[in-house]
Order: structure tokens, then sequence, then C-alpha cells
């Protein structure tokens, strides 16, 4: 793990920050006492979009007419 000040990190930003994206962990310090990690992203698994709400859709009843009529009748 490297180590860099936060002197360091104002100077050095954008090597620092080219470190991390090629895999590097660097603790950022202040006075000596850690402070932050700077490390690269991990790619995580797409998840479905708004889980809780295709939940919610799949519980509602299914229509075997057209749903326009419904709602025509329903107004």
């Amino acid at each position: 793990m490297k180590k860099a000040s936060i002197r360091e990190l104002h100077i050095r930003t954008s090597e620092i920050v080219r470190e991390a994206a090629e895999g590097s962990v660097i603790l950022i310090e202040r006075r000596g006492e850690p402070i932050a990690e700077l490390r690269p992203i991990t790619k995580k698994r797409a998840k479905r979009a708004f889980p809780e709400m295709v939940e919610f859709w799949e519980r509602f009843p299914s229509v075997a007419a057209d749903s326009g009529r419904f709602l025509e009748e329903d107004r």
C-alpha cells in the first residue's frame, strides 16, 4: 500500500489518481495519520432497474381484455 500526504495529493493529483486507477491502493495521510484511501473502482454486476417496482407490478392481476376499455368505463 502506497502512502501520500495531503500536500503530495494536491501537487501530484493526476499521477496519484492514475496509480489508483491502475490498481494501487493509496493511503492519504494528514500529519502522519491516515484519513482516507484512494482505490480503483471495481465493476459491479448490473442490477435490475428498480427491483422493488418490478415486484410491485408483478403482484397486479393480469387483465384478459383490453385495459383501455376498463379505463374508459372507469372514467
